[in-house]
């Protein structure tokens, strides 16, 4: 009886020997998988912290081009504004320089009508003068 429970102790001392292997294999394990898992939190955390620190740059940056945006707005409007009120002053331009031409022209024509003129009073002055000359060498003769 008792080399039966000297077996059953030297079975219970293997088996329980064969646990405290799994079990030491085990808690390593766990502290292997345990020092992962807080790695991969700690990655997690500083991509979590990466990212929001790229979503704030990203607001901070769509913020500031939506500001750009507005102040573009601003200078196209004005822009705009003054292109219509050049054209306007241009079509007024072009009206002003279409009445002076016409009046160049008038001027132009009257002027060598003038010329004619003075030309044609000219001849009409030679010809008295003559004529005066004429008359006073008869005057003279008599």
């Amino acid at each position: 009886r008792l080399t039966g429970q000297q077996q059953e102790i030297n079975s219970l001392i293997q088996r329980k020997s064969a646990v405290d292997e799994e079990n030491a294999r085990l808690k390593n394990e766990f502290c292997n998988l345990n020092r992962k898992f807080k790695d991969k939190s700690q990655e997690l955390k500083d991509t979590e912290e990466c990212a929001q620190k790229k979503e704030e740059q990203n607001r901070l940056v769509i913020k500031n081009l939506e500001e750009e945006n507005k102040g573009l707005n601003i200078c196209c409007a004005n822009l705009l504004s003054d292109l219509e009120k050049l054209r306007k002053q241009e079509a007024q331009w072009k009206k002003e320089k279409s009445g002076n031409d016409t009046r160049i022209k008038n001027l132009e024509t009257d002027l060598a009508e003038t010329r004619e003129q003075i030309k044609s009073l000219h001849r009409i002055c030679s010809h008295l003068s003559s004529q005066v000359d004429v008359k006073q060498e008869e005057l003279f003769q008599k």
